[in-house]
């Protein structure tokens, strides 16, 4: 193989990490070849950006014969496709390690304990600067206060206890940063965690150098100060970041696990559904998902199509009909032959669809990447300028030059800058929460802010997603009781609506279910039916209201009519997303009859029906490629894929489990109006990230002067940086107010 050349990019702050034993793995075992192709999951942890994603695909595109390079950051997982026997797979490990990111063979067990590794050491780095800064704060403060009565042998002691408790607790704490800095030089980049390095051990070596010069001021509070404000930012932003990272992963629960093949003589054998082929015969019982996409070669029964249409209303399926994989059987026992493998089944390809919007969300660059993009080369030659002035051409001397450097590396740390964002971010969330509406990531409030136009699926979100008798006013109440009496032995949808509006009851002690037309049973002494208008005796209707028939002895059948209620805030939700200049679409996998009439109850002129997940997914796209920023709101599993891959997205809280973890907010209650409040307050959140950006930049541009000019002490520098840290999170709690969209 031939070496390939490749740029590479700056990445996010804190993503670099050593490998844990110091080499870099060989995935050459975990490659799975096929047709030709080689292909490959590796798990690389430390990727936090967009500009992660850039970089590590860019250098794994740069191989020749690579296929396919794509980076998921929600879950870690780099999925590679090469032509087989053109690229060593070490190669592939060694120029990640060269990146700075390690690699590991995919294991999302695996994955979720190393994020919550990181999450326990930033919170004990936290713990030990708070400790730390609280007490060398104390002591500082004693020497402030002393001024020319404490004598030179009690200051000396005050700054000998404070670097006792300073220096070992900066090295430990600063440990997230020093080694980000270390790995970055080492590959010859620069990130924001080399500034942050820099500055505190100067302030720690030069404090070091003032105590054993017996110095007046020392600035250990300074460093621990710097490292505590900081990391408070860094874990903020680490719990942000690991909300919602299960949606591919709940989404293949979905598929069964294992399943019942019929061998060849008649005999039934539990299989892994991994190790279904093709043309295997599977016996399907009532409750059970259908584990692969096939077809029905015998028996009829009732079929949950949810998975694919999002509608509840089963279908009768029988000899013949396509199953997709995760589909639940509601009625009678049915035998199908396998069509396709696990990994090629309609739950694997909406997994694919999820994890594919996921990396298209995670390309998304934040504000606070991009202000920190333009921070680190400015500061760095700031600084030096600073130093090499001083020395050279004010002839100040080592100590004075490199004491006027640290000053305006302490000053312009980017604690206002790393807690502009995480500040903002958390008490949004906090409110919003107060407000029923969970946020699962910290980008989410500002691309939410960001959307232009929201699109809404109608089953279960815009309408309640469950069917409701309708006409009750035309039944006698022994009418609803002898429907109920049958209705409580089914499962099928219809008889829920009955026995929801009916009340607790007894079942007919004799009921059975006839899969594919309905109940049969005794009440009140006399045969009573209940199911399809055939299995009555009666004629379909030719209009598509939902319906069942109840027949009573000799009577005439008696029409039951259903409907999905429209949610009693939906209209006014969606004139109040318009107020706020959002355009308002609605899919639906639905009947067009049925979308159309829940399209004009609500006032949506923009909808369309019968669409199927993939269909969801390219509109979006479509809309994506005219300009626009989508908001998804959905609830059912088909609508998993799009939520994943809109701009943002939203689920009630009663939504399918991959639905609520594809979707960037969760809200609760049976209302609609928590999407209003999100909108808003997002656009407020926004709002005041950008106006710490803006006071950070104004912060700095007086600061870095004073402290260039040799005006600013490394104290009053610290007190300085602790003040913007103080005023970024000030002006955080404001969230709210004047939250209408700008």
């Amino acid at each position: 193989m031939t070496a390939t050349t490749f740029a590479p990019e700056l990445g996010c702050p804190s993503g670099l990490e050593p490998p844990a034993d110091g080499a870099v793995i060989d995935p050459a075992p975990f490659v799975r070849r096929a047709n030709g192709l080689a292909r490959l999951d590796l798990a690389v942890f430390g990727a936090k950006c967009a500009a992660c994603i850039r970089k590590i695909e860019g250098a794994m595109n740069a191989f020749p014969d690579m296929q396919s390079a794509r980076l998921n950051l929600s879950t870690g997982r780099l999925s590679l496709v090469w032509t087989d026997g053109a690229i060593d797979p070490k190669s592939l490990a060694d120029r990640l390690d060269k990146l700075g990111y390690r690699a590991a063979p995919f294991d999302p067990e695996a994955a979720e304990k190393e994020a919550d590794k990181e999450g326990r050491r930033l919170l004990r780095a936290l713990a030990v600067a708070g400790f730390a800064m609280a007490n060398v704060m104390l002591l500082s403060v004693s020497v402030w206060a002393g001024g020319g009565e404490m004598g030179p042998a009690t200051r000396d002691l005050m700054h000998w206890v404070s670097a006792l408790i300073a220096i070992p607790a900066a090295l430990y704490a600063g440990q997230t940063f020093f080694a980000s800095a270390f790995r970055a030089l080492k590959v010859g980049r620069a990130n924001m965690d080399v500034p942050i390095s820099l500055g505190v051990i100067l302030a720690l070596s030069v404090s070091v150098f003032e105590f054993f010069a017996h110095g007046a001021h020392t600035y250990f509070d300074a460093a621990v100060m710097l490292l505590f404000f900081l990391l408070i930012g860094r874990y903020l932003d680490h719990r942000l970041r690991l909300r919602a990272r299960a949606a591919a992963r709940d989404l293949l629960a979905l598929q069964a696990v294992t399943a019942s093949r019929i061998n060849p003589d008649g005999t039934l054998v539990s299989v892994s559904a991994r190790d279904i082929a093709p043309g295997d015969r599977l016996l399907i019982a009532p409750g059970d998902r259908a584990p692969v996409d096939g077809v029905i070669e015998e028996g009829q029964s009732s079929i949950d199509m949810s998975l694919v249409t999002g509608e509840s209303a089963p279908v009768r399926a029988g000899e013949g009909a396509l199953l997709h994989a995760g589909v639940l059987n509601l009625t009678a026992r049915i035998t199908m032959r396998a069509a396709k493998s696990a990994n090629d089944s309609l739950v694997a390809d909406l997994t694919r669809l999820i994890e594919a919007g996921e990396q298209t969300k995670s390309r998304y660059v934040r504000l606070a990447d991009r202000a920190a993009s333009l921070y680190v080369p400015v500061v760095h030659t700031l600084a030096a300028l600073t130093f090499l002035g001083w020395y050279f051409i004010m002839d100040a001397g080592l100590r004075a030059s490199v004491l006027n450097a640290v000053a305006l590396l302490i000053i312009t740390c980017p604690c206002a800058l790393g807690l502009a964002a995480p500040a903002v971010q958390v008490v949004a969330t906090g409110r919003l929460f107060r407000k029923g509406v969970l946020v699962k990531s910290g980008d989410a409030l500002e691309r939410l802010a960001e959307v232009d136009t929201v699109v809404f699926d109608k089953t279960g979100t815009l309408t309640f997603g469950k069917p409701r008798l309708s006409n009750r006013a035309n039944l006698s109440d022994d009418d609803l009781a002898a429907a109920a009496s049958l209705a409580r032995i089914s499962r099928h949808p219809l008889s829920r609506a009955i026995v929801a509006e009916a009340g607790p009851g007894k079942p007919a002690a004799d009921a059975r279910e006839i899969p594919g037309d309905g109940v049969e049973g005794t009440y009140g002494g006399v045969t009573v039916k209940l199911g399809r208008a055939a299995f009555v005796g009666a004629a379909r209707s030719e209009d598509d209201v939902q319906e069942s028939w109840l027949k009573i002895g000799d009577q005439a059948p008696i029409r039951l009519e259903f409907e999905d209620r429209v949610r009693r805030d939906a209209a006014d939700t969606i004139m109040q997303l318009r107020q706020l200049g959002l355009g308002v679409q609605m899919l639906s996998g639905d009947r067009a009859p049925a979308a159309q009439k829940a399209a004009a109850l609500l006032g949506i002129d923009d909808w369309r029906a019968e669409v199927t997940p993939k269909d969801k997914t390219a509109h979006l796209e479509a809309l994506r490629l005219e300009g626009k920023r989508v908001g998804m709101v959905g609830d059912g599993l088909n609508d998993a894929p799009s939520l994943a891959g809109a701009h943002a997205s939203l689920s009630p809280g009663t939504a399918a489990d991959a639905s609520q973890a594809a979707a960037d907010f969760v809200y609760q209650g049976s209302g609609l109006h928590p999407i209003v409040d999100a909108v808003s307050f997002s656009c407020s959140a926004r709002r005041r990230v950008v106006e710490n950006f803006a006071f950070a930049a104004a912060y700095n541009a007086c600061a870095v002067p004073l402290a260039a000019f040799g005006l600013v002490t490394p104290l009053i520098a610290a007190i300085a940086m602790s003040g913007s840290s103080m005023i970024v999170t000030l002006n955080a709690l404001r969230i709210g107010a004047g939250g209408a969209r700008s």
